[in-house]
């Protein structure tokens, strides 16, 4: 008798291949052939061999096409998961032409080969002990405590308040946070289980017994079970493929036990269905393969308090339950003390200017006495931003990972960059979030000028407000396609619930956001940059910006607006009484070929101006700001490329500054402004014996300090 689930089991996988077949052909195109992929996936947990075969056969393609290696990005994210979400044991045969067809991708630059070598590591990892990712993967995201790996990872997406309208702060609020809702900690280890035993065991675990079996255990015997899986796996990993016999004996082991604990349930099902139609005994059910959701916790970004705040908390939180065991585990001892770090080296307070009012000789005292441990720990950070990096020392991996999400505009990535210079400069003095925490940041670009409109007076309310995501779709097209698209779909479902109210749909946004946290890997490096305005009381003032500045001087502003409107005034002949501009004195760096640093002095007839920054990614070259002079005579609209420059007003003229585009993050009254690439304060590794004398490794270091914000290919190119 035909088995009718072989045929839809059949229309299932040719179905799954049509959905891969199209979209590898239309790669360049919206993220919506990804998202249908990634349910079907999830549908058909039995993984066919055809599908793997058909991912290596295209990415061997790619090798030798350069303008299909930006395929390879996608493809590798797909095949990792078909290999990850898969229920069935894959064949050793097919494993090896994975690893075949995975090192000849090594020949490609980065990011490239860098993400094949992850890739390679990771299938490589799964062939020696079956069920290992999709275990490491499930209890880092659901926080599960587990003996073995304690490991924990944490998602936290901070809103633009000025960005999100309350309409659209619910609707967004209400689509992430669906995953701690319907969250179950008992069947999220339940399928963790089932997924490492018949991925381990193959045809000889009986899935829908062990489902059973499962459904009738309690509380204490299902975390027992679990426990145990995890611990052998970690000890299998740590054996490599001396243990792969040994582990699968232990799963055999608790598969059994596990069993003998609903013998009698078993036995009676076996005698029902002898005493019935064959055709009545229940098929083998489709184990629930899918990643479930990470916790996710969105807040709006008010102040910089909160993310400190949340930072504080968040190993806190894991380590509440676990007092006893933090003296026997290193990884638990620095939890507990983080809250006390924070307490005392005052993180708590939104702003840093209390670290700069310390005396002097406190300063260089507390630099001189930091452990070289320490010093060593802040150099391997900043190698590790870069793409091709790994963490291959035992603490490296001994600490937890912190997701930053943050979802707005040009305006939220400035004062992230703010956040992300402030951390490093206190880390510079004293290590305390870098030996607990590690930092990842992600941005979903979203804007909504609408709702919330710049103020009338503000010198930034003109301009495209989302250049940075612009940026990100040129230098990444797969972030082009997935995440720069998800602001329409945001807005699309917006206006569903305001003319049709809620109803159950397809959760895009939580879906993509996932794919985005598990496969955006390679960071983009925006370069930050200081700058030091000097007030006409002669006060100082310091703030960092990452991608806009404008100035302007007030008393010309509706010139500024006029221009604008009409576009440059033709030359006429002037009155004694008309002013139309000042007087700028400019000193800058000029860029050279020979990279020889060229001062220049000028002078310029100019009513503002604005600099923009322009990355490496897109200028194959090095970062560079451009700063373009405004004026109404034609004649004065200068511009210049450098990267350091001094800006000073003549006769007693003020400028007003945006920094980012942010009206929040506006200064007035400067008279003079010093702007130059930011330095890394922990990159500066200075001799025990002399504090003036540099160690030979600063050299190999990069020193400007650059803001990493995580897509799918990075700007490794």
């Amino acid at each position: 008798m035909v088995d009718p689930s072989a045929g839809v089991a059949l229309c299932e996988e040719s179905s799954l291949y049509d959905t891969a077949q199209a979209l590898l052909k239309q790669m360049n195109s919206q993220g919506k052939s990804r998202w249908c992929l990634q349910k079907k996936l999830e549908s058909v947990p039995s993984c066919p061999d055809s599908l793997i075969q058909m991912l290596i056969k295209q990415l061997e393609k790619t090798i030798y096409k350069t303008c299909l290696h930006t395929h390879v990005i996608p493809v590798l994210h797909m095949l990792y998961y078909v290999i990850i979400q898969s229920a069935d044991t894959i064949p050793a045969g097919l494993y090896q032409t994975v690893h075949e067809g995975l090192m000849k991708l090594l020949t490609l630059p980065s990011p490239y080969s860098a993400l094949a070598l992850s890739t390679l590591r990771s299938i490589k990892m799964e062939m020696i002990t079956p069920g290992c990712l999709y275990q490491r993967k499930v209890t880092a995201e659901q926080n599960l405590k587990t003996q073995g790996y304690r490991l924990q990872d944490k998602v936290f997406v901070l809103a633009d308040p000025a960005v999100f309208s309350i309409p659209l702060q619910e609707i967004v609020k209400a689509n992430l946070e669906v995953s701690s809702s319907h969250r179950n900690v008992k069947n999220v280890k339940k399928t963790v289980l089932q997924h490492a035993l018949h991925r381990g065991l193959g045809k000889t675990c009986q899935s829908h017994l062990l489902a059973q079996t499962l459904e009738g255990l309690g509380d204490l015997m299902i975390e027992q079970y679990f426990q145990e899986v995890v611990l052998v796996m970690d000890e299998s990993i740590k054996q490599g493929a001396a243990g792969h016999s040994n582990y699968l004996d232990k799963l055999q082991n608790i598969y059994r036990t596990i069993m003998a604990d609903s013998k009698e349930g078993v036995t009676t099902m076996f005698i029902f269905a002898a005493c019935s139609d064959i055709t009545t005994v229940e098929p083998d059910i489709a184990l629930p393969t899918a990643l479930p959701f990470p916790d996710v916790n969105f807040m709006l970004w008010k102040s910089e308090k909160d993310i400190w705040d949340l930072l504080a908390q968040f190993p806190r939180s894991q380590s509440s339950s676990s007092t006893d065991e933090s003296k026997d585990n290193p990884v638990l001892s620095v939890e507990s003390s983080l809250e006390r770090d924070v307490q005392e080296k005052g993180l708590r307070d939104g702003e840093p200017a209390n670290a700069n009012q310390e005396p002097l000789l406190n300063r260089r005292r507390a630099f001189r006495n930091m452990k070289a441990q320490d010093k060593l720990s802040l150099v391997r950070e900043r190698i590790g931003n870069f793409p091709g990096n790994f963490a291959v020392l035992k603490e490296d991996r001994e600490r937890h990972t912190a997701r930053i999400v943050v979802m707005g505009d040009d305006r939220v990535l400035g004062r992230l960059s703010k956040f992300y210079y402030n951390i490093h400069e206190r880390e510079s003095k004293c290590l305390n979030f870098t030996k607990k925490l590690k930092l990842l940041f992600y941005y979903i670009p979203i804007t909504d000028v609408e709702s919330s409109p710049s103020p009338s007076d503000s010198s930034c309310q003109d301009g495209q407000m989302l250049s940075l995501a612009s940026v990100f779709g040129r230098v990444d097209p797969w972030y082009n396609s997935n995440i720069n698209s998800l602001q329409g779909d945001i807005s699309k479902q917006a206006e569903r619930n305001s003319t049709h109210g809620k109803k159950s749909q397809p959760n895009v946004l939580l879906e993509t956001l996932c794919y985005y946290l598990r496969c955006g890997t390679q960071p983009v490096n925006l370069p930050l940059y200081v700058i030091k305005m000097t007030r006409s009381n002669s006060d100082v003032v310091e703030d960092v910006f990452v991608s806009h500045l404008e100035a302007e001087i007030s008393e010309f502003r509706h010139l500024k607006e006029k221009n604008l409107k009409v576009g440059p005034v033709p030359r006429r002949k002037k009155s004694a009484s008309d002013v139309f501009s000042a007087v700028i004195s400019v000193k800058y760096t000029k860029l050279s070929l020979s990279k020889r640093e060229v001062e220049k002095g000028e002078a310029s007839m100019s009513y503002g101006f604005v600099i923009t920054s322009e990355l490496a990614a897109e200028t194959s070259g090095e970062n560079y700001l451009i700063v373009n002079f405004d004026s109404m005579n034609p004649e004065n609209n200068t511009k210049i490329q450098t990267q350091k420059i001094v800006i000073k007003t003549m006769e007693h003229r003020m400028l007003s500054v945006c920094l980012d585009k942010d009206s929040r993050r506006t200064y007035s009254d400067i008279q003079r402004m010093e702007i130059f690439p930011c330095l890394d304060p922990g990159c500066n590794m200075r001799s025990r014996f002399s504090s003036e004398r540099q160690l030979p490794l600063n050299k190999y270091l990069e020193k400007v300090l650059s803001l990493p914000i995580n897509t799918f290919t990075g700007d490794g190119f």
